[in-house]
């Protein structure tokens, strides 16, 4: 009599496997009806693991009113340093010089103008029209990547660069009188966004937007 109730107890109850092949059969059917995937349910992100990874990432890449409010501060501080910097360099390159009209003369060969830049015997007045043109375009390489994240880039923020002052180049030199167009000036400026870039403009906008 022990021996087989054991017995029958080791086996289960008769009919469970029956029952629960059923209840199964039936789940997944209802799954396959309503339109979503059969297999178990998924198990919830526990909050330790999300806070974590919360956690990993950069501030401003964070959901949060916090690292939201400063992401719209900086955009907000790029966009009205973007439109200082457009007047600035209006007033620097597209107000005439009428007394420098007969000094000046359009530049189209690479080089030329840098060469004569440099053999100035005042050292000067060469750094001033060297660093002058690498400053005018290092603005570029930082506003850029902020204001455009497709332009985080160097090879998109360096050609839009050279585009934006190749059109400014020709503006002076079609338009305003004393001044000519520079194939030099466009190299420095473009030399100098490169910079920029390279040295700051690259870490904002990583800091600013995540990696597509």
């Amino acid at each position: 009599m022990g021996g087989g109730r054991t017995a029958d107890a080791g086996r289960g109850r008769p009919g469970t496997e029956e029952r629960g092949a059923a209840g199964a059969s039936r789940w997944q059917w209802k799954r396959w009806r309503t339109g979503r995937p059969t297999g178990p349910e998924p198990v919830p992100e526990a909050p330790e693991a999300s806070g974590a990874k919360r956690a990993g990432q950069p501030f401003l890449h964070r959901r949060g009113p916090l690292s939201s409010a400063v992401r719209w501060l900086v955009l907000l501080a790029g966009l009205v340093l973007t439109v200082v910097f457009a007047v600035g360099l209006a007033r620097v390159t597209l107000v005439p010089v009428p007394g420098a009209r007969n000094l000046v003369h359009p530049n189209f060969h690479l080089g030329a103008s840098l060469r004569g830049y440099l053999d100035q015997p005042a050292v000067r007045a060469a750094a001033q029209q060297v660093g002058g043109n690498v400053l005018l375009g290092m603005p570029f390489g930082v506003l850029l990547p902020v204001l455009f994240p497709r332009l985080r880039s160097v090879l998109a923020a360096t050609a839009l660069t050279a585009l934006v002052m190749v059109t400014v180049e020709a503006a002076q030199g079609l338009l305003v009188e004393g001044r000519a167009f520079d194939v030099d000036d466009v190299l420095l400026n473009t030399f100098g966004a490169l910079l920029a870039h390279l040295l700051v403009g690259r870490r904002i906008g990583r800091a600013l937007y995540a990696r597509p």
